[in-house]
């Protein structure tokens, strides 16, 4: 037995305990280096005028040995010979499809070559006690076999083989109490994995397999036969078991109907087709194919920690991770789709490593969804509503969290307003009077809400519209964001909206009790004509606004956050007059009247009241 050129059994220990995370990986892995071996010789072929060799003769085909528990993968490839066999298997990390890649092209020419690291083959002793390799080089008229069980080492023996190509014959372990290794040898586990990891490599990946059909009858045209009292029979087919030819690769002509929102449905379990269908083929610095879809539907787990954001990542028609978190920020983590491309990978083949290629598609395809949106927006108003609905606050969070930075997402959102309109920002500022300085907004569980606040009819009269911030995190979005085409935001709950005359002198006798009974519960009490009806209302002086605060008292260590509150009483209103009686005759029951208008405007603003049975104490009282 020959042992292996490097120190053996500490790296094969290393290829399979810590390399490779996901044991099944391994059969991707074998058709790999089945399809490297395929287009080598086709490439041989095409360079050396090969005759007599067509690409529909090439394919891989895979094969199964339940007694003997053996699974094996075959292709009708370039082969290997006793020095390559010696030199690419007996030596771990060693590649022969790099060192083909090296020898054979140009540095500008470009083929598919899969394998660049040579452990994928050994990620076969996940699963197998023992592997054999048989192998016949193209042209040579000996074939020999290799063996090994593992770290020890191998041998290269004579074998036979009918042509050229190589069968690699896995031994699988013997089954153990949570280890099932008897599922590789099962056509659906084998079926599952070929349509997961290699669907698309483009030879076509054949095995026998197990169907039933009924036996045939003679019968009149039209007429059907029943098939109650007859038992189906078992047949034995070849199929096919990959696509090949991966539909973002297709050409609009090869495309059917429906075909991309088919693979859609079918690729991530939607009964609905997407709002959108993105495709790019990108050429240049990066050649890149992908195929992105805009969900209609929010996935169920959406708003959970169990969501997963990424796009599928293909490699020469290999899945490398269905999860490629670092090809989408976090504000687009509602994308579905794929992109394929050769980047440079980890020696695993699971990961990709960080580099400037995967940066530079991630920020295309940024680009490419935000124009999309755009364009859905531009287009189709109200499928662009359905997507917001349902993905908004994730472009909301983008702004937020990107401290303002990505400000060019200000221009998806879209905001219900007080004058029943739904409207962008630009729409917005357009449509604004030539003496309307701030784009007005105010924040409530709903559109009724906000225009039920005691300073929204003020802002109407003056003609100006508010927009609707029904959402938690939509004030602190446009905090982060400050102003839109130079027009600042103003919630008409700040202590100055702007509006000339709003603020009035309060009789100094009332001012002075009224802050004598609230103490620290406000900064200050002011005088105000813009509240219509309502006697009283709170507002705010400060970054930290009534609505956030809310907000920030409902997450954990952020009770502390607290808005300095300014009272605003209207000295229209009959309750003012009532106030300066009460004051001006130092009645005791002055106390409980401010007490009671306090607790009002915080319940009109959101906030909870602080002791309600003192508060319906304090009303009984004054009845």
């Amino acid at each position: 037995m020959k042992k292996f050129k490097t120190e053996s059994k500490r790296m094969l220990d290393l290829m399979i305990n810590s390399i490779y995370t996901n044991r099944e990986i391994f059969l991707r892995e074998l058709l790999s280096n089945a399809s490297d071996a395929i287009d080598k010789l086709y490439y041989k072929s095409l360079t050396e005028g090969l005759s007599g060799l067509t690409r529909e003769d090439l394919a891989i085909e895979i094969a199964v040995d339940k007694d003997a528990r053996t699974l094996t993968v075959s292709d009708n490839g370039v082969g290997m010979n006793e020095e390559e066999l010696e030199n690419n298997l007996g030596t771990i990390a060693k590649s022969g499809s790099l060192a083909f890649k090296a020898e054979n092209l140009a540095e500008n020419e470009k083929i598919d070559i899969i394998g660049q690291f040579g452990v994928g083959f050994y990620s076969s002793f996940m699963v197998a006690k023992k592997v054999e390799v048989v192998s016949k080089a193209f042209g040579s008229d000996k074939a020999y076999k290799w063996v090994s069980e593992g770290a020890d080492g191998y041998d290269v023996l004579p074998a036979e083989r009918a042509s050229n190509g190589t069968d690699v014959i896995l031994y699988l372990k013997d089954d153990a109490d949570e280890d099932k290794y008897g599922d590789y040898l099962t056509e659906y586990k084998i079926k599952d994995l070929v349509k997961k990891y290699s669907d698309y490599i483009r030879y076509p990946i054949k095995m026998l397999v197990t169907s039933y059909e009924y036996p045939e009858h003679e019968h009149k045209e039209g007429e059907e036969h029943d098939h109650e009292h007859e038992e189906p029979k078992e047949v034995k087919k070849v199929e096919t078991l990959n696509s090949m030819v991966p539909v973002w690769k297709k050409s609009k002509s090869e495309l059917k109907d429906g075909e991309l929102e088919q693979f859609y449905k079918d690729n991530y379990y939607d009964a609905k087709d997407p709002l959108r269908v993105i495709t790019v083929s990108a050429e240049g610095a990066v050649d890149y194919k992908a195929l992105l879809f805009i969900p209609e539907t929010i996935p169920f787990n959406y708003y959970t920690k169990a969501y997963e954001k990424g796009l599928s990542l293909y490699t020469s028609g290999v899945l490398i991770t269905d999860k490629c978190a670092d090809l989408l920020p976090d504000h687009f983590n509602f994308v579905k789709g794929v992109v394929d491309s050769e980047l440079s990978l980890n020696i695993s083949r699971e990961t990709v490593q960080q580099n400037r290629q995967l940066k530079a598609i991630a920020n295309n395809i940024e680009k490419k969804i935000k124009s999309e949106l755009t364009a859905m927006l531009a287009e189709d108003r109200e499928k662009y509503k359905v997507f917001f609905k349902n993905f908004g606050t994730s472009i909301k969070y983008g702004i937020y969290s990107s401290w303002g930075m990505k400000n060019d997402l200000a221009d998806l959102l879209i905001y219900p307003t007080a004058k029943g309109e739904t409207v962008t920002l630009k729409e917005y500022v357009d449509k604004m009077p030539e003496d309307q300085k701030f784009i007005y907004y105010a924040c409530g569980r709903s559109v009724d809400a906000v225009k039920a606040l005691p300073r929204t009819a003020a802002i109407l009269d003056k003609g100006y519209d508010i927009l609707c911030f029904i959402e938690d995190v939509d004030e602190f979005a446009v905090k982060m964001l400050r102003n839109y085409n130079e027009k600042e935001f103003k919630s008409i709950e700040s202590g100055d909206v702007g509006i000339s005359s709003e603020e009035v002198a309060l009789d100094a006798k009332v001012a002075e009790k009224v802050l004598n009974v609230l103490k620290d519960k406000v900064k200050k009490v002011v005088g105000s004509k813009s509240l219509k009806n309502h006697p009283v209302c709170l507002s705010s002086e400060g970054e930290v606004s009534i609505e956030m605060e809310k907000v920030l008292s409902a997450t954990p260590g952020g009770e502390g956050a607290k808005a300095e509150k300014v009272l605003e009483i209207n000295v229209d209103h009959k309750v003012y007059d009532k106030l300066v009686s009460l004051a001006a005759a130092d009645d005791s029951s002055f106390d409980d009247l401010v007490y009671v208008m306090y607790e009002q405007a915080r319940a009109i603003a959101g906030l909870p009241v602080d002791d309600p049975t003192e508060l319906t104490d304090k009303i009984f009282d004054l009845i």
